[in-house]
């Protein structure tokens, strides 16, 4: 399995708090089956987080790919970042600031939960006109999604990618998350599903109990797609496979 999204890079966000917590990430996500994990640390979060792409960040990822491998822990540590949607994006991308997933033309992103989609579609756009591809972060828990769950498959006709959270199908999030989750993954409008790990012990990176249920639920061809050839899909640059249309 391939994991896009998490926050295993210690002490940048809220997610691991030192390199320890972040190598029992590691772990925990290699036991479960996953061969891959991106390590996406939140970006250009107003008044929270900025960690634009620079020697700081680069250092981090470079500590604990070399701490992963010491352990002999078998996974891959993966680039990229869990972008913030501002209207200053496309002008963050012209300046190299963002990272993309694993240098493609990919782009992890997110909102504001109560943000206005039109004002999300137009700074998207933009970023495409770049060049630049969305993958959209956790769209099941925005509210706007959850009250028109439907809307996601005008992003999916723009090309961009749909990720979900495990948590979120498997209830974590609240009734409403998983709802949409379930009628995103009913109607073939989901991408990839992946962790969103923010540590150890909460919302951890441990991927075998999303998969036990994909398989039961949807079968091993769509909880493949999911799990493993999208994602691979997505770190290579290439187009995603449809499950819809």
């Amino acid at each position: 399995m391939i994991d896009i999204h998490s926050h295993i890079l210690p002490g940048v966000d809220d997610g691991a708090m030192n390199i320890e917590e972040s190598l029992e990430m590691a772990a925990m996500a290699a036991e479960s089956g996953v061969d891959y994990i991106v390590a996406t640390p939140h970006c250009n979060i107003p008044g929270v987080y900025d960690n634009y792409w620079g020697p700081s960040m680069k250092e981090s990822l470079v500590k604990l790919r070399r701490a992963v491998n010491e352990c002999d822990i078998p996974i891959r540590i993966v680039a990229g970042m869990e972008i913030f949607v501002t209207p200053e994006l496309p002008d963050l991308f012209r300046k190299k600031k963002l990272l993309t997933l694993n240098g493609t033309r990919y782009f992890l992103t997110e909102f504001d939960f109560s943000e206005d989609m039109q004002e999300c579609d137009k700074v998207l756009k933009e970023c495409k006109s770049l060049g630049f591809i969305p993958v959209i972060a956790h769209p099941e828990r925005y509210y706007f999604i959850q009250e028109y769950p439907e809307y996601v498959f005008e992003w999916l006709k723009q090309g961009y990618g749909i990720q979900v959270n495990k948590g979120s199908i498997l209830g974590r999030f609240g009734r409403a998350a998983r709802r949409t989750a379930d009628t995103l993954l009913e109607q073939g409008m989901i991408s990839c599903v992946a962790s969103d790990a923010h540590s150890s012990y909460q919302r951890t990176p441990f991927m075998g109990e999303i998969y036990d249920y994909l398989m039961e639920e949807y079968g091993p061809a769509y909880t493949q797609v999911l799990l493993e050839n999208n994602p691979k899909r997505i770190l290579a640059g290439k187009e995603l496979v449809k499950n819809w249309g």
